[in-house]
């Protein structure tokens, strides 16, 4: 290795270093300020917290890294531009393409630690880290429901909408969903004003007194036509005490890990291997539904002999005027019911069908984003590292800023694209590859002005056709202004 290419990789990497730290130290904060509510006032000890703290810190590592390399290449190449450095390389014979050799080299094993990464210890460390949350709630009660949002224990989903006390264990605003017994969803809802939270070390049940509220509860009538009514029943109530079972919870070691369902918990041969099966059993699904809505709605389909066919053509074309007008109604009655039954499964499986998509639709975009973190090294690197060389200015001022909004633009890219996948709106390939397709032209674009020594816009092209058409216009209004 030559001198010049140790001294821009030590250059590059003190300044990568410092940028890395600094970003993952201001992300650790964010993800702190997340979850404090989790965690202060919880008679939690040090140690709980800093584990809890590392198993959330390589989820991190997505983030920080591109826009740490993007930061690191504007700062370490417009710092060498504006010391004139590159101008001696260049007078030397050393073009840009020569001088980032050693740091591409670099940015290659970088990537590729970035997907191993990615790959083995963030799935690792997501399996600890939600299993670990859940396994606190457990040892923990008043912290297994959260504020704003629904919190499943036992058969019940709870949502608060504050909570306060020495425990948490004063709620305010309560709504409590309880599961049905026949898997349909939630059936009973109960809302409160307020409540308290009620738990002892030395049982297994959580107590939950409410005050000031409203029972739902809906009805399921035995008669199909009258289920469209949708009838409930409802009551109000002064005190209510609701009692939570949590012996399956709380007899479990907080060493424990029983959630092994996210799909970000899964490295790329698990991922493949889960999206086979889930892909098999939609289409399973699909071909059983088909089967069943064909043997519904379809006529029996058999061989008919020779005097059937003679009834069946004697039949008049109104085939219901042979029927009375009591047994026209009860057909009438009868292929109304079977159109709602059928309606109602169609779109029952419909939903159904939609849910298992999304399902495979996350599980792809969890082994895209494995790739993508290794590609973005590379496209932050190239967009970053010619940026620098063009704009001429080193130090935390404006490379910050270009780093920022580059960055930003590539995470809401990236984050439209998952989003929009997930509706059905593009494929899962696309939307994770999205904002990586559409940066990647001006990472070539960025290169090849450098490169030529062009600047980052070419103000002249832009203003000389201006100039000629004023010309013009001078010459053609004003033909004497240069005669005396």
């Amino acid at each position: 290795m030559k001198i010049l290419d140790k001294y821009l990789l030590k250059t590059f990497l003190i300044t990568f270093a410092t940028v890395f730290v600094i970003l993952f130290f201001i992300f650790i904060l964010q993800t702190v300020w997340l979850f404090i509510a989790e965690l202060a006032g919880k008679d939690l000890d040090f140690f709980l917290v800093i584990k809890f703290l590392l198993f959330s810190m390589p989820r991190i590592i997505p983030l920080v890294l591109p826009l740490s390399v993007l930061l690191a290449s504007i700062m370490t190449f417009g710092s060498l531009s504006e010391n004139y450095e590159f101008a001696a390389m260049k007078s030397s014979g050393i073009s840009l393409q020569r001088a980032m050799r050693s740091l591409i080299v670099f940015i290659s094993i970088l990537s590729v630690v970035a997907f191993f990464f990615a790959n083995n210890v963030i799935p690792f460390a997501e399996y600890k880290f939600i299993n670990f949350r859940k396994n606190i709630a457990q040892s923990k009660p008043a912290m297994a429901i959260a504020e704003g949002q629904f919190s499943d224990i036992g058969d019940y989903n709870i949502k608060v909408n504050k909570k306060s006390g020495a425990n948490g264990n004063i709620l305010t605003g309560i709504t409590i969903h309880k599961k049905s017994n026949t898997g349909n969803g939630a059936r009973t809802v109960i809302k409160a004003k307020d409540g308290e939270l009620i738990s002892s070390e030395k049982s297994s049940i959580l107590k939950m007194v409410l005050n000031d509220g409203y029972y739902y509860e809906d009805v399921i009538p035995k008669k199909y036509e009258d289920r469209a009514k949708m009838p409930f029943i409802k009551s109000y109530y002064k005190k209510q005490i609701v009692n939570i079972d949590l012996s399956e919870l709380t007899n479990i070691d907080l060493n424990d890990s029983s959630v092994t369902n996210t799909n970000s918990m899964l490295n790329v041969n698990e991922l493949r291997y889960t999206l086979d099966s889930l892909n098999k059993n939609l289409d399973n699904d699909i071909i059983s539904f088909s089967e069943n809505i064909n043997q519904r709605v379809r006529l029996n389909q058999r061989t008919l002999k020779g005097n059937e066919k003679e009834k069946i053509k004697a039949l008049p074309n109104d085939i219901m005027s042979v029927f009375d007008a009591t047994e026209k109604a009860t057909i009438y009655k009868m292929a109304d019911s079977n159109l709602s039954s059928t309606l109602f499964s169609i779109e029952a499986s419909k939903n159904e069908l939609k849910n298992k998509e999304r399902n495979i639709s996350k599980h792809l975009m969890a082994l895209y984003e494995k790739f993508v973190i290794a590609y973005a090294c590379f496209l932050m690197f190239f967009i970053g590292a010619p940026l620098g060389a063009i704009i001429r200015k080193g130090g935390i001022g404006l490379p910050i800023v270009f780093a920022i909004l580059i960055f930003i633009t590539f995470h809401f890219i990236n984050t439209f694209g998952k989003r929009l996948s997930q509706e059905g709106g593009m494929t899962s390939f696309m939307g994770a590859w999205m904002s990586s397709f559409i940066l990647t032209p001006l990472a070539i674009l960025l290169t090849y002005r450098a490169t030529n020594d062009i600047g980052l816009i070419n103000f002249d092209s832009l203003f000389a056709p201006i100039q000629k058409l004023i010309q013009k216009l001078t010459q053609k209004f004003l033909p004497n202004t240069n005669k005396n």
